[in-house]
């Protein structure tokens, strides 16, 4: 009896009916079978060189397992293109070399790597590609060294069995064209040039020269920059959106650590006329799901994981992962407060925080805008204050017939919020025009909760026509926390700076603490703050309610001046001045005074914040012997803040 016997597609599985498919599925079952991860090679052959790694020898996955899956990624038969967006210092270059090395070793073809300069692309051979070819034996034999006798590689090419290694700049494209590869690695995409000369996107062009390979592989590596004009922003949107999440202690939720969510205390005092910061033990992360605070040690020794929020990208062959350096082995939660602290007031060294420490896309680009766009901004607040607020202080400016001014909330990491803001009619010199301004001052404006927020500090002029009436009132009001205020001009100027006494005219033996504002200093973080096109950190929000007062004459009013470069007898400076001589900048310096307030008043705002959730405090209470003194009320122990 003759069996019948089945023909080749017969053993195919039903999805697969071509001669070319079922070779591609049984080459992705052998690669499954005989060759080991990326993260498997580089634990048995990488070797970190001492010139490059702060802890030479034998690469060790298990000290840095976030970098696990995206080295696996690479290795992984189903996945053609893999994203990182990562902070610097958690080591995604060497993850990068990783790839690398276990292609040449394992399955050796044609990689093509792009760097944003060609100096980059040089510079990264000999500091980084150099000492791993150098000090891993499985490499060393097959990537001959540039100045060795009878070779071919030099810094930009090098060769070794089954393939190639080019190094090239993002601005080439003669490189980007020519021959066709298997392997595409790019490091700091959001720093390659916009166009490869005439022939447009650098990145998309070398795609092209993979599409001849069924099993090529992109790795798109980066550290975020802008938000909006990220090409790495993109590229991770496209894949499974993966972050690095660890498990709460006490709700057991799986949650990425986020600077938003670090809370810490510090001190600060001035050394040689400049600010010195000090971050006091411990700092916590607060849970965002229920609340619970744990500190760096706890949150280390936690399970975690990558989470996706798109894993149906994997379908479609792309991995995407985000990470910052909250995770990193080598950089303590302090060392990253600390740095955030000493950047805050200068938006372009705050940037580069918030790109290579939190890992976050920095909102701040383009020109401001117009009033009338400045109008379609405004929002409706749920309440009077809304609930990012957490202190709110006032500046006011005086001119001969009236006193404006403007009550602004402030809330974590630079968020701002216009509550009110008005003129009172009335001469500085008459006691009735002040008695309306402490309306202002005593006022408490409710949150949706209920509870109420005062005033912590005012700021008033005391430039003008009225200068001692100014330090009188404000005296009267010392126990109000209102001060009087000088704006001082010009380049390099402190914004904010200790006060000094000035004696009140008429009155012996009276003085009156009076601030110095560098006024020019102010108005830079004014606009860079107008800039961010995004709630979160350093947005400026403004409320609907037209009795606050946001209407078009306040936005004209806070957009008068501009920074132009002028000509002056000492060469050239940067002066702020009014974009028209109509155009009345009263708004620009209330907001201005405000914000002085709120650098003045320095408060404890996670303190703050944990009492307006009824959270316990941050810090346990340490039990001490009562004093036999009588107490006093501090700020924030009632309902009105």
């Amino acid at each position: 009896m003759r069996t019948k016997t089945k023909s080749k597609s017969s053993f195919l599985p039903p999805q697969v009916r071509s001669q070319d498919v079922f070779y591609e599925h049984a080459f992705k079952a052998f690669v499954k079978r005989s060759r080991l991860t990326v993260s498997e090679w580089a634990d048995k052959n990488r070797h970190l060189s001492r010139e490059t790694s702060a802890e030479p020898g034998l690469w060790r996955t298990s000290r840095t397992p976030y970098l696990k899956e995206p080295m696996d990624a690479i290795s992984d038969p189903n996945v053609h293109k893999v994203t990182i967006v990562a902070a610097s210092q958690v080591g995604k270059t060497e993850a990068i070399l990783n790839g690398i090395g276990s292609i040449i070793d394992q399955d050796p073809g044609t990689i093509l790597f792009i760097h944003p300069s060609l100096e980059e692309a040089r510079k990264f051979s000999h500091q980084r590609l150099r000492p791993m070819f150098r000090d891993c034996p499985v490499l060393k034999g097959k990537v001959a060294d540039e100045k060795a006798k009878a070779t071919t590689n030099t810094k930009l090419m090098k060769t070794f069995p089954g393939g190639t290694l080019s190094l090239i700049g993002s601005n080439t494209p003669a490189a980007l064209a020519s021959i066709p590869v298997k392997y595409l690695f790019g490091d700091e995409h959001d720093r390659f040039a916009r166009s490869a000369g005439s022939e447009g996107d650098p990145w998309a062009l070398a795609e092209r020269r993979q599409t001849t390979f069924y099993n090529a592989k992109a790795i798109d590596v980066s550290t975020p920059t802008i938000k909006g004009a990220s090409p790495i922003e993109v590229s991770f949107y496209k894949g499974t959106q993966e972050r690095w999440c660890h498990k709460c202690p006490t709700c057991g939720e799986w949650v990425e650590i986020d600077f938003d969510d670090i809370k810490f205390e510090h001190t600060s005092e001035k050394i040689s006329g400049r600010k010195s910061y000090k971050i006091l033990d411990p700092v916590y992360w607060e849970c965002p799901k229920c609340g619970s605070l744990h500190t760096e040690d706890e949150m280390r020794r936690q399970p975690a994981k990558w989470v996706a929020a798109n894993p149906a990208a994997y379908e479609n062959g792309v991995r995407s992962f985000w990470l910052n350096a909250f995770s990193s082995p080598w950089t303590p939660w302090k060392k990253i407060c600390l740095a955030f602290l000493e950047a805050k007031d200068d938006p372009l060294r705050l940037k580069v925080v918030w790109n290579t420490l939190l890992g976050k896309l920095w909102e701040e680009r383009g020109d401001i805008a117009d009033e009338d766009v400045m109008m379609s901004r405004r929002e409706v607040y749920e309440a009077e204050v809304p609930d990012g607020v957490l202190v709110l202080t006032m500046g006011v400016d005086t001119q001969d017939n009236r006193l404006e001014y403007e009550v602004v909330g402030y809330g974590q990491y630079g968020e701002s919020w216009g509550i009110k803001t008005g003129f009172i009619m009335g001469q500085p010199d008459l006691a009735e025009t002040w008695n309306k301004l402490d309306g202002v001052i005593d006022r408490v404006f409710r949150r949706k909760d209920g509870k109420g927020l005062k005033i912590s500090m005012t700021m008033v002029d005391s430039g003008g026509h009225y200068t001692q009436d100014v330090y009188k009132a404000c005296k009267q009001r010392m126990a109000k926390r209102v001060f009087p205020i000088k704006g001082k001009g010009g380049e390099g100027l402190p914004f904010t700076s200790p006060p000094h006494r000035i004696p009140i005219k008429d009155r012996p033996n009276e003085t009156v603490w009076l601030y110095i504002l560098g006024v020019d200093a102010g108005k830079a973080q004014i606009m860079s703050n107008l800039k961010v096109g995004e709630p979160g950190a350093k947005y400026c929000h403004f409320p609907l309610n037209e009795s606050a007062g946001y209407n078009s004459d306040y936005f004209s009013g806070l957009l008068s001046e501009r920074l132009v470069l002028t000509n002056t007898k000492r060469g050239q400076k940067w002066v702020w001045e009014k974009i028209s001589s109509g155009v009345r900048n009263e708004r620009l310096d209330c907001r201005n005074y405000a914000n002085a307030g709120f650098n003045l008043c320095n408060p404890n705002l996670d303190a703050i914040e944990r009492r307006l959730k009824g959270l316990a405090p941050a810090r346990p209470a340490v039990e001490q012997r009562p004093r036999p003194v009588k107490k006093r009320r501090s700020f924030g122990e009632d309902d009105d803040w």
